[in-house]
């Protein structure tokens, strides 16, 4: 699992995937929304606007992950602080999680749909154009895409991240270094990839 994004001319990113891969990135998005939880939806006949000022809740998730991704803002030492912030932000928060989820998953399906016509796909470096093999799609995404791909990309490493129990200091650590018997490989290669797709992205994107 191998791409790498590249710059795309006006601006965005853009990045080769097959199948596989496209498959498996869209089953992790998925699993994310549903950790992060559905929007909730505007009674009917309520002011939609009242939305956005409804409280959130004051206490940390007791799931580690989403602890990870709604972390305290002030820490142990401020408790009070860090609830009354999180009772005003979190419900935003997740939104924006969600929606960077989400466009990730409408981008996935749309490179999923076969071309107009059959044609093969391309993308362009340094210049050139340059094909790609057959069964791979080419993503192309826009500034705004860009910044939603970052998020997800980033939610979804913290996530990994936590079920492995992975720390700051794990790069030597023997998790990387797992035999292919091992039930956690999978989980180690997909945090390995989607890090390597995130690095990639982050300079493409640098100015």
């Amino acid at each position: 699992m191998a791409g790498q994004f590249e710059p795309v001319k006006g601006g965005g990113a853009a990045v080769a995937l097959d199948e596989i891969e496209i498959s498996i990135l869209r089953s992790l998005v998925v699993q994310l929304l549903e950790l992060v939880g559905p929007g909730d939806e505007p009674v009917e006949g309520e002011d939609p606007l009242a939305a956005l000022f409804a409280e959130g809740p004051s206490e940390p998730p007791s799931d580690p992950a989403l602890a990870r991704l709604f972390p305290d803002a002030y820490g142990e030492k401020e408790p009070d602080f860090s609830s009354e912030f999180r009772r005003f932000t979190e419900n935003d928060l997740r939104a924006r999680k969600r929606d960077d989820a989400l466009a990730v998953v409408r981008t996935l399906d749309e490179a999923a749909a076969p071309a107009p016509g059959g044609a093969t796909p391309s993308t362009r470096k340094a210049g050139r154009r340059k094909r790609v093999p057959s069964g791979v799609a080419v993503l192309r995404l826009s500034p705004e895409d860009s910044q939603h791909w970052l998020g997800a990309l980033n939610d979804l490493r913290l996530t990994i991240g936590t079920r492995l129990e992975v720390s700051d200091e794990d790069e030597n650590n023997e998790l990387y270094r797992l035999p292919d018997e091992d039930p956690r490989k999978p989980m180690v290669m997909a945090y390995l990839w989607l890090g390597a797709l995130q690095e990639t992205l982050v300079e493409t994107l640098m100015p």
